[in-house]
């Protein structure tokens, strides 16, 4: 997975394109999310997005996405979980310094977010994961208004 992860980075603007085009649709499905009921359809839509987003990304499923913040390059492959950058460790080489093998998870980040229309997002401060979601559906707290961006927008 990790040689794919490196291929979606590299074509980050791309997948922002699709997701751009995939989030209305989510919304689209508020009403029949509301009436089935979200804990109803959490196990098997957070399944699908584990493999969805799992071959694609790389994604340890934290339930606070911010691939479209971070150049399509999931920051919980940091091995220290750093969600706003670089830990300074950094590699002359670009490697990470826990795993040397691995090219650093921010270096994909930033190079992901120069091609993508809304590369500055990046920028923005992310909170703390909160290790009781880890394994929840992004895409449902899409679909209720629940996601990052959401909140954001509204404060």
């Amino acid at each position: 997975m990790y040689a794919v992860r490196r291929w979606v980075v590299r074509h980050a603007r791309a997948f922002e394109l699709l997701y751009d085009g995939f989030e209305p649709l989510l919304r689209a499905l508020a009403p029949l999310v509301a009436r089935l009921g979200p804990e109803r359809l959490e196990r098997p839509i957070a399944a699908l997005e584990r493999w969805v987003k799992g071959f694609l990304f790389d994604c340890r499923m934290c339930g606070h996405c911010v691939l479209s913040s971070t150049g399509m390059a999931c920051p919980m492959n940091c091995p220290k979980r750093l969600r706003n950058g670089p830990c300074g460790g950094v590699r002359p080489d670009g490697g990470c310094e826990v795993k040397p093998s691995m090219r650093c998870v921010w270096l994909e980040a930033w190079e992901g977010s120069r091609r993508m229309k809304h590369g500055d997002r990046i920028q923005v401060v992310q909170l703390p994961v909160d290790d009781a979601d880890q394994g929840a559906s992004s895409w449902l707290k899409v679909v209720q208004g629940e996601h990052g961006r959401d909140r954001e927008a509204r404060t």
